[in-house]
C-alpha cells in the first residue's frame, strides 16, 4: 500500500469514528499526523479528551467500503492532502478560538457527490438560507437573488432543505449556474428524501457535500455543526425570511466569527416570517439588503481604484501588506472587535495590533467606537 493509501484510509476512518467536527481530534491530527493519530484510535492510546468520543466506533473498520460505496453512487471522498481541498475557506473556522464551540473544527474531511472540483466551486460563493416556511415573497426575492448572482458566475451554497434553500439551489439550476448543497447525513442519502431529485439534479451540475460518511442519517445536532460548513465555503452569508428561532441565524453567527460579510433581505413589517431577519438587521448582526448587486458590493471581491482617481477604501485595502493586511483581515466584515480579540484571531501581539490599527484609522481604513475597531466600507480613503 502507497503512503498516499495509507493517508486516505486513516482519514476515511477517522471521518467515520467521529462523524462530525471534533477539535480534540484534530488537534491530535495536527500533531502526530492522520495515520499515527489513526492507530492512537484503534489502539485506545488516547488523551482523556478522546476516548469517549471514540469509543463507540473505534473498531469500525470500514474505510475500504466506505470509499467503494463513493465510487458506486459517483462520489469521492476529498481530504485536506488532495489539491481541491479548499484549504483557504477552511482557514476561516482553523482561525476560530479553541475550544469556545465544540462544533468549530475544521471537518476531518468532505465527502462529495458531483464531478467539479470543490476548490474551483468555491472561488466565488454566496450561501443563501432561510425559513423552511418560506412564503411567496421570500421565494420570489430568493429566486431573484440567487438566480441573478448564479447568472453572473458566482456559486450558491445552501443546505437543501425546504423553503428557502430548495428555491436557491432551483434559482441556480435555472439559469445553468453552479449550485452545492451541504447536507447533515451521508451524501448516499438524500435529506428531506422528498428532494432526492432535486438534489440528483444538483450533483450532475454542482456538488453535493457533507462532512459524515455514507450511510449517516441526519440528527439535529448534526444540522447545526453543518451550518458552519456552508459559511466557510462561501463568501457570505445571506438570509431570506427567518423567524425568530431560525436555524439560518446560526449560520450567520457562523459567518461573523469567521470574519465573512452576513446580509438579511427586509420583508414586510407584518410577516412572523421575517421577524428574524428584521432582528439581525436592527442588532447590527446582518447588513440589510434587496438584490444581487448589493450582495456583490458587500461580498464580492475588493475593487482597484481607477489609476489618478482619489484613491479608494478598497483600493487601499486590496494594496496593503504585512501586519497592517492581517490585522485589517482578522476585522468582521460587520460588528467590531477589541484589540486584545484581534490578537488572538491573528496571532500578532497585542502591542503591534494597536499600532497597526492606528496606522489604519490614519489612513480612513477603519474606526473605532464603544463595541472596539470596525472597518469603513465606503468612501475615499486618506493618502
Amino acid at each position: 500500500m502507497s503512503e498516499a493509501d495509507e493517508r486516505r484510509l486513516a482519514w476515511v476512518y477517522l471521518s467515520r469514528v467521529v462523524q462530525g467536527p471534533c477539535a480534540a481530534l484534530s488537534a491530535l491530527i495536527e500533531s502526530v499526523g492522520v495515520v499515527e493519530a489513526a492507530r492512537a484510535v484503534r489502539e485506545r492510546a488516547l488523551p482523556e479528551s478522546l476516548r469517549g468520543p471514540t469509543e463507540q466506533r473505534r473498531d469500525s473498520y470500514c474505510a475500504a467500503g466506505d470509499l467503494e460505496t463513493m465510487r458506486r453512487i459517483g462520489g469521492r471522498v476529498v481530504t485536506p492532502d488532495d489539491p481541491e481541498w479548499p484549504a483557504w475557506r477552511m482557514l476561516g473556522l482553523a482561525q476560530l478560538e479553541a475550544g469556545r464551540d465544540q462544533d468549530g473544527a475544521v471537518p476531518l474531511v468532505l465527502w462529495v457527490r458531483g464531478s467539479r472540483s470543490l476548490l474551483e466551486s468555491t472561488e466565488r460563493a454566496l450561501a443563501v438560507v432561510g425559513a423552511r416556511c418560506s412564503t411567496g415573497y421570500g421565494d420570489r426575492v430568493t429566486g431573484e437573488i440567487a438566480g441573478d448572482l448564479a447568472a453572473r458566475g458566482w456559486t450558491i451554497v445552501s443546505g437543501a432543505a425546504f423553503g428557502i434553500d430548495a428555491m436557491a439551489h432551483r434559482a441556480a439550476l435555472a439559469v445553468g449556474g453552479v449550485t452545492i448543497a451541504v447536507l447533515a447525513c451521508g451524501v448516499d442519502r438524500p435529506y428531506p428524501a422528498q428532494h432526492d431529485r432535486l438534489l440528483a439534479e444538483i450533483a450532475d451540475v454542482g456538488l453535493v457535500v457533507s462532512e459524515y460518511p455514507p450511510g449517516t442519517v441526519a440528527r439535529k445536532h448534526q444540522f447545526l455543526a453543518r451550518n458552519r460548513v456552508i459559511a466557510a465555503l462561501s463568501d457570505g452569508v445571506l438570509v431570506v425570511e427567518a423567524g425568530l428561532r431560525s436555524g439560518a441565524r446560526n449560520t450567520v453567527k457562523w459567518a461573523r466569527r469567521m470574519g465573512r460579510p452576513a446580509l438579511a433581505t427586509p420583508g414586510p413589517v407584518t410577516s412572523a416570517a421575517s421577524v428574524g431577519c428584521h432582528r439581525m438587521i436592527r442588532d447590527g448582526e446582518a447588513l440589510l439588503v434587496t438584490q444581487a448587486c448589493e450582495v456583490i458590493d458587500e461580498a464580492g471581491p475588493l475593487r482597484l481604484s481607477i489609476p489618478g482617481s482619489p484613491p479608494t477604501v478598497t483600493g487601499q485595502a486590496e494594496a496593503l501588506t504585512g501586519i497592517r493586511a492581517t490585522v485589517y483581515a482578522a476585522l468582521p466584515g460587520v460588528g467590531a472587535r477589541l484589540p486584545a480579540a484581534l490578537a488572538a484571531q491573528s496571532g500578532l501581539p497585542l502591542p503591534e495590533v494597536r499600532a497597526a490599527l492606528t496606522e489604519l484609522e490614519l489612513f480612513g481604513l477603519v474606526g473605532v467606537g464603544e463595541n472596539g475597531w470596525h472597518r469603513i466600507t465606503s468612501g475615499r480613503a486618506t493618502r
